[in-house]
């Protein structure tokens, strides 16, 4: 991260999660670079981000609006937006595929470490029209500089350093930049440990049905690293660029005291782009983008006497090409547009005890269309007014062709999943948004998505225990396209400081694939029994709301700032006329800010309702309240800076559970208990 970057984000008062809706432009989704959009988006960078690092990539969201995590304890931490997760919300790296096995199991973890990650952005609503069906619930993009899109400078760089918390975290990382004109360079490195996470004391179950207390969750340690090297080639109008990475993690699994996972990812990328083509393309293209990665993931679950029982690879590519047209004059305003092609093929294996899924082969092209129209405002009419932008609306497309490959049985003496067979699917989803500018402090959106989602190979083709889940799981070869309709409406106002922000949301599944009791039991070939779960279509639908709002209560020596949130989000089997599972309660929170120089210190308070409205293979989830403190120190050091901050967390010690997870863990891993950490970031 440049110095002038990192000074102007320590400047700012603003309590860290509401430095993530600053004004800034959204990259994902937001092919035409626009400061505005229809989807409700939240952005996550510079001092907002270093102090909500988390472990993961759930634990650094979690909280923010509409977001909370999946936390099969604190290695597994996956992204939930507005009840949704696994292959309904896509996890990006520089908006491209993350390839791996997240999403097929809560206990798998996302191979992206927030350390070297420099922004994060989160798309809450469809965005199936730019990435597909597995977008049909959100996007979360994880945003890096290892490709350099533009000249660096002289050579700069930064180290941070943490330290404590829960789980007595032990982390670094570091980066440096640099290059000429034509050239630039990024070389980035982290490594992380942690000790099983410490907690309030807890009963945790028994096999034999009995409890005993603790005040650890077991299995909870890890030890992660990696790297990362590349560089781009630039000229005025572009660059073309290519990046190596590597990524190891090894961490417990919290449902089995004796399974650790050994997880390695190796990543080969290339980007590029190309500005001011029109003269180039008879006045049609204006910019073009190109990006793709080959990437070799696995995951191996290891015995406690050393032996590997199940073995996980996904071994991928993916591919994008975005062409935006320039700006053609259309009725009192202007037209833009882009054009899109994606392609992604991934070869999926599971080998050992605990396969519940076949190998599969993935295959998946697509073509998409965007174009949007915005008119100038009332303002534009006079001559001594600067044109303003009355607003913008969007209009999109996209088709898919997709292949689901099973192989079938590895071993014909031991039958589990059947011959070889194939599914096709054709989904296809549009989507319609507007902005309205309302002067010169109010802002209308709104916007209306039809989507439509490919079955994944194990709701298609899964069938044997799943242990993550203490279930048998089985799939349904003759599955339908999931097909939704989702209608998001905002209002924002803001003058200076002072912002408030609402929206509401409402989706509508016609083919809703749940992961369903069936009330059978499966009988394994040592005798334990399993409850059997279906994957099958339903009727559901999903609806909420989120609020926020920012407030400076006072100026001079000492500024004070006050913000708040709340959220909640409700989903129900039209079917059954039962909740879905895992959604997060009614959430808020209330911040206060007060900052004095290059001193400034923070009291939050966040408060979760209790979780009801479960279905009946789950249990309620108590509520809870937890209290956080931190204070932070900035210092310019001539051309660098430093960022000294400390924060207490859950001050009061507070048994608290989360309820978006599954409920097989849940009672084995609660949140994490009062603990103080401490770290510092220095650039240069």
């Amino acid at each position: 991260m440049k110095p002038t970057l990192l000074a102007a984000g320590l400047a700012a008062l603003a309590p860290a999660w509401a430095q993530t809706t600053t004004p800034q432009v959204i990259i994902t989704g937001n092919p035409l670079g626009r400061s505005d959009a229809a989807t409700p988006a939240t952005v996550l960078a510079g001092t907002g981000l270093v102090l909500r690092r988390g472990s993961t990539l759930g634990d650094t969201l979690d909280g923010l609006p509409g977001v909370s995590a999946s936390h099969f304890g604190p290695n597994a931490n996956r992204p939930v937006i507005r009840g949704q997760d696994g292959d309904r919300i896509r996890v990006l790296s520089n908006a491209g595929a993350s390839i791996d096995a997240s999403s097929l199991s809560f206990d798998h973890a996302v191979p992206i470490d927030p350390l070297v990650v420099e922004r994060l952005e989160v798309l809450r609503g469809p965005a199936a029209l730019l990435y597909g069906g597995s977008a049909i619930g959100g996007v979360v993009n994880a945003i890096d500089n290892r490709i350099p899109k533009a000249a660096t400078g002289p050579w700069s760089g930064a180290v941070e350093t943490r330290h404590g918390g829960a789980a007595h975290e032990r982390a670094a990382s570091a980066l440096v930049e640099g290059g000429s004109t034509h050239f630039a360079l990024h070389a980035d490195a982290f490594k992380r440990r942690t000790n099983n996470l410490r907690v309030p004391a807890f009963d945790r179950p028994l096999e034999d049905g009995s409890t005993e207390s603790r005040t650890r969750v077991a299995n909870s340690a890890s030890r992660a690293e990696g790297g990362a090297l590349g560089g781009s080639w630039l000229w005025g109008q572009g660059f073309v660029g290519a990046s190596v990475d590597s990524y190891r993690n090894n961490y417990g699994i919290v449902a089995e005291e004796d399974i650790t996972v050994r997880m390695r990812r190796d990543k080969v990328a290339m980007a590029g782009e190309a500005r001011g083509l029109a003269g180039l393309s008879g006045g049609i293209i204006e910019t073009l983008r190109v990006q793709a990665a080959s990437t070799d993931y696995q995951h191996q679950e290891v015995e406690g006497d050393g032996s590997i029982g199940t073995t996980f690879k996904s071994r991928g590519s993916d591919a994008r090409l975005e062409a935006n047209h320039r700006a053609w004059a259309l009725g009192a305003g202007r037209l833009q547009g882009t054009w899109g092609l994606q392609w992604d093929a991934v070869r999926f294996s599971a080998l050992g005890a605990e396969a519940f899924v076949p190998s599969t082969h993935t295959r998946q092209a697509a073509l998409f269309v965007l174009e949007q129209w915005s008119w100038l405002g009332a303002q534009a009419a006079s001559a001594s007014t600067a044109p303003t932008e009355g607003g913008h609306i969007s209009l999109g497309l996209r088709t898919e062709q997709l292949r689901v490959r099973s192989l079938g049985d590895a071993d014909a003496s031991a039958p589990q999943f059947g011959p070889a067979q194939e599914r096709r699917f054709s989904p296809v989803s549009a989507a319609l948004g507007a902005v309205f500018n309302l002067g010169a402090h109010w802002r209308l959106t709104t916007s209306l998505a039809a989507t439509q989602r490919a079955p994944t190979n194990y709701e298609l083709f899964a069938n044997g225990v799943h242990a993550a889940t203490g279930a048998f799981e089985q799939g349904d070869t003759a599955q339908r396209l999931e097909r939704g309709r989702n209608l998001d409406l905002g209002l924002a106002w803001q003058s200076g400081p002072q912002q408030v922000k609402v929206s509401v949301f409402d989706s509508r599944y016609t083919n809703y694939i749940l992961l369903a009791a069936t009330g059978a039991e499966h009988l394994d070939d040592e005798g334990n029994r399993f409850p059997t779960f279906n994957f099958r279509g339903v009727r559901a639908r999903l609806s909420g709301f989120e609020a926020e709002a920012t407030w400076q209560l006072a100026q001079g020596p000492v500024a004070v700032m006050l913000d708040a949130r709340i959220d909640r989000v409700r989903g129900r089997n039209l079917d059954s006329a039962e909740e879905l599972p895992r959604l997060a309660p009614l959430r808020t929170t209330v911040g206060l800010d007060l900052g004095q120089g290059a001193w400034s210190a923070r009291a939050e308070w966040q408060h979760a309702s209790r979780q009801t409205q479960v279905p009946a293979t789950d249990t309620p989830t108590a509520g809870n309240t937890l209290v956080h403190l931190s204070a932070r120190y900035t210092l310019a050091l001539g051309g660098s800076h430093a960022l000294l901050f400390i924060k207490l967390h859950n001050a009061t010690n507070q048994l608290a559970y989360n309820a978006s997870s599954p409920g097989s863990v849940r009672a084995l891993s609660p949140l994490p208990g009062s603990a103080l950490s401490a770290g510092l970031r220095f650039s240069f």
